[in-house]
């Protein structure tokens, strides 16, 4: 059973490999949650202290909720191959591009949009991004081949 599961993870060695298929396996569960329920989205979407009681907008609804499924579905795809090729300089960037693309929305729907406020819901992505970014463009030369 231990020698199945540890055939399963990245061969290239090095820790970013198998980050980046924890945060793709992390990121399929969050889409299945957000095509079930809405509650743990509707924990980052969440009314800002501005909206006024008692027509608190709801900022997540099934179909909302179901397209951050997809796009975060979609950002496990391209992380699962990074963790598989991250030699691969075009993998490495898409890879790159789906975390600037996450931190991009998060902080926007924070700063801009007001549709979420600081707070654990919405700090787990942004350090996740933010983290890994930095070690994605620290690292470059470590995995990609030239």
């Amino acid at each position: 059973m231990a020698s199945t599961i540890l055939s399963l993870v990245p061969p290239t060695p090095g820790l970013l490999p198998k980050w980046l298929l924890f945060t793709a396996l992390i990121s399929v569960g969050n889409s299945i949650q957000a095509y079930t329920t809405l509650k743990f989205t509707a924990r980052v979407y969440n009314p800002t202290p501005i909206d006024p009681p008692p027509t608190t907008p709801k900022h997540v609804t099934a179909l909302s909720s179901r397209t951050f499924g997809t796009w975060t579905f979609l950002a496990a795809v391209i992380r699962l191959y990074a963790a598989y090729h991250i030699t691969n300089a075009a993998v490495y960037q898409l890879a790159i591009w789906a975390y600037v693309c996450a931190f991009g929305h998060f902080v926007s729907e924070w700063v801009v949009f007001k549709t979420t406020r600081w707070g654990l819901p919405l700090a787990g992505p942004v350090f996740i991004s933010t983290g890994t970014l930095i070690w994605m463009f620290t690292q470059w030369d470590a995995y990609v081949v030239a």
